[in-house]
C-alpha cells in the first residue's frame, strides 16, 4: 500500500505531552517515491526538539501481526515507517500527572512520532515485510536496558484496541510477561545537579528543592569543578540541568596574585569545564552573573549591554558569562548585592545596630538588594515555565537605594535611629584601603524576566521581614540555650 503523497509538512499533538505526530511530505511516480524523513531545520521550525540523534535503528519484521512493546526507554525516540504499516501504541510511564496516558495511531512513511525518555512505545505490523525506524539520541547498551520501564502490552487499564488481538499477534514471552501499570514503577525525571551547595544561594536552592528527590547537591569536596578528570568521571546522561551557584566573591581578595590565580580558576576555567559538560550531553546549564561585569557608569544595565568590568573579579564574572553562554541550552541569572544565609552586609549593619555602633556606610553605590530565596525561586521559574534561553536580570523589586540609605532602615527596624549612620563616598571610605573599583551604579532592570510571568518580591519587604526572621532565630537559640 503507497503512503499518500504530498501531504504538507505539519505537527500534531497528542494527549501525551511532549509526543508529537508529524506529517511528512512525500513525492512519487511510477518508480517509488522520495521523503525527508527527519530534516533537522524545518523540524525544529515546527517545534521538535532538538534532541540530537546520535543512533539510527530500524526494526524489520517479516509478517503482519508482529507486536512489540510496551518499552520505555531513558532516551528520546524519532521514530517513522520505512516501509509497511503499523498501528502505534504509546503510554506515558514517566512520573507525574500524566503518567497512564494512551495515545495510539496508524503511521504509514508519510508520518512520524516524537517520543520523549519515559513514554512508552509499541507497536503492530499492519502488513508483511514492515520497516519501523528509529533516531536516538543515546547509544545503546546492555547496561541501559536496566533502566526499561516495561508495560504490558494487555494492560486492562491503558486498553490498547489492537487490531489484531493479541492471542493471534506474535508476540515474545519477555513482552508476554512485563507488568501491569499499577505495577510499573514510573521512570523518574531526569536529575538536577545543585553547585556551590554550601554557600548562600546554594543553601537557599537546598530549601527551594527540599525533598525532590531528583535534585543533587554537591560542595567543592564533592565534586571540583577546576578538575577535568572529576567532571569526567560522573555519568552525566541522568541529568538535565546543572545550576552553577559555586563562584569566587571575595571581591578585595581577588586583586592580590593568590586571589586573582584563584578567581580566574573558578569563575573562569571552572565554568569553561562546566559548559564543555553541558554542551556535550545536552543539559541545562543555569550560571550566576554579577553587575560587576558593568563598570556602573549607565543609569541601568540591561542584559545586552556590553560587559565593561572595573576590576579582577568582574572581568572573571564577565569571562565566564561569556562562557556559558556558548552552550545552547543556558540561562545566565544577573544579580546584585546578595543577601542570604551567612555573613553578610544586613546582618553586620543589625549586628553593629544591636552594639550601638555609629558606622559610616557607603552613600555614592546605587542598586537593589537580591535576597537568595528569591534568587533561588527565580531559577525555578525559569526552568519550569521552559522560558527561552537567554541572560536574565533578577534583582528584588522596588526603588534604588544606596548602601547608607539600607543600613540607615537596619538600624530603624531594629529599634535604633537611622541617623547613627553617616553616608560617606566610595573614594573616602575606601581611602587607604586596598580595595577593587566597585560600580558605582548596579540598577538592573526586571522587564525581561517579568515577562516571563516573574514577579520579584520587593526588597523593602524582604529586608524587613529577613530581620525579623534574623531576630526570631537568634532568640530561638538563645531559649535553647538557656534551657
Amino acid at each position: 500500500m503507497a503512503p499518500e503523497f504530498s501531504k504538507p509538512l505539519a505537527a500534531r499533538p497528542t494527549p501525551i505531552p511532549g509526543v508529537v505526530l508529524y506529517d511528512l511530505p512525500v513525492h512519487g511516480d511510477n518508480r517509488g517515491w522520495f521523503k525527508e524523513n527527519w530534516q533537522r531545520e524545518k523540524m525544529l521550525a515546527l517545534g521538535l526538539p532538538d534532541f540530537g540523534p546520535v543512533q539510527n535503528n530500524i526494526s524489520f519484521n517479516e509478517s503482519a501481526g508482529t507486536t512489540r512493546g510496551i518499552h520505555a526507554e531513558p532516551w528520546d525516540k524519532y521514530i517513522s515507517v520505512a516501509t509497511g504499516r503499523i498501528f502505534g501504541a504509546w503510554v506515558d510511564l514517566r512520573e507525574g500527572p500524566s503518567f497512564g496516558a494512551v495515545f495510539t495511531a496508524e503511521l504509514d512513511p508519510s508520518q512520524a512520532i516524537f517520543i520523549p525518555r519515559g513514554v512508552g512505545n509499541a507497536f503492530q505490523t499492519l502488513e508483511d515485510n514492515t520497516a519501523y525506524t528509529y533516531l536516538v539520541n543515546d547509544h545503546w547498551s546492555a547496561d541501559a536496558q536496566g533502566q526499561y520501564t516495561f508495560l504490558n502490552l494487555a494492560d486492562e487499564t491503558a486498553a490498547i484496541d489492537w487490531p489484531i488481538p493479541l492471542d493471534r499477534a506474535e508476540l515474545s514471552d519477555k513482552d508476554k510477561a512485563h507488568p501491569r501499570l499499577a505495577d510499573v514503577v514510573p521512570m523518574a525525571p531526569k536529575k538536577t545537579l545543585v553547585l556551590g551547595a554550601d554557600g548562600q544561594l546554594g543553601r537557599a536552592l537546598r530549601a527551594a528543592y527540599d525533598g525532590e528527590a531528583n535534585v543533587e547537591f554537591a560542595t567543592r569536596a564533592d565534586l571540583d569543578l577546576t578538575d577535568p578528570a572529576a567532571l569526567a568521571g560522573r555519568n552525566w546522561k541522568n541529568y538535565s540541568t546543572i545550576i552553577n551557584a559555586a563562584a569566587y566573591t571575595a571581591v578585595d581578595d581577588a586583586e592580590s596574585p593568590a586571589g586573582r590565580a584563584a578567581a580566574w580558576a573558578i569563575n573562569v576555567s571552572a565554568v569553561a569545564n562546566l559548559a564543555r559538560t553541558a554542551a556535550e550531553h545536552r543539559i541545562t546549564l543555569v550560571h550566576i552573573s554579577s553587575d560587576y561585569v558593568f563598570d556602573g557608569t549607565a543609569a541601568e544595565h540591561p542584559e545586552d549591554e556590553p560587559f565593561s568590568p572595573l576590576g579582577v573579579y568582574g572581568q572573571t564574572k564577565a569571562a565566564g558569562d561569556a562562557v556559558a553562554a556558548v552552550v545552547p541550552a543556558h540561562y545566565i541569572v544577573r544579580t546584585s548585592w546578595v543577601i542570604g544565609e551567612g555573613n553578610n552586609f544586613v546582618r553586620t549593619m543589625a549586628s553593629l545596630a544591636e552594639r550601638g555602633v555609629k558606622p559610616a556606610v557607603v552613600d555614592d553605590q546605587i542598586g537593589r538588594l537580591t535576597f537568595t530565596e528569591d534568587i533561588a525561586a527565580g531559577i525555578r521559574h525559569l526552568l519550569e515555565s521552559r522560558a527561552p534561553y537567554g541572560t536574565y536580570n533578577l534583582t528584588n523589586d522596588g526603588e534604588p537605594a544606596s548602601w547608607a540609605d539600607i543600613a540607615r532602615r537596619v538600624y530603624e527596624l531594629s529599634g535604633r535611629p537611622a541617623d547613627a549612620v553617616t553616608g560617606v563616598s566610595t573614594e573616602q571610605y575606601f581611602a587607604g584601603k586596598a580595595a577593587a573599583p566597585r560600580p558605582l551604579n548596579s540598577m538592573l532592570p526586571l522587564d525581561k524576566i517579568k515577562a516571563t510571568g516573574f514577579t520579584p518580591a520587593n526588597a523593602a519587604d524582604r529586608l524587613a521581614a529577613y530581620l525579623a526572621g534574623s531576630a526570631a532565630a537568634g532568640k530561638s537559640s538563645a531559649a535553647r540555650g538557656m534551657g
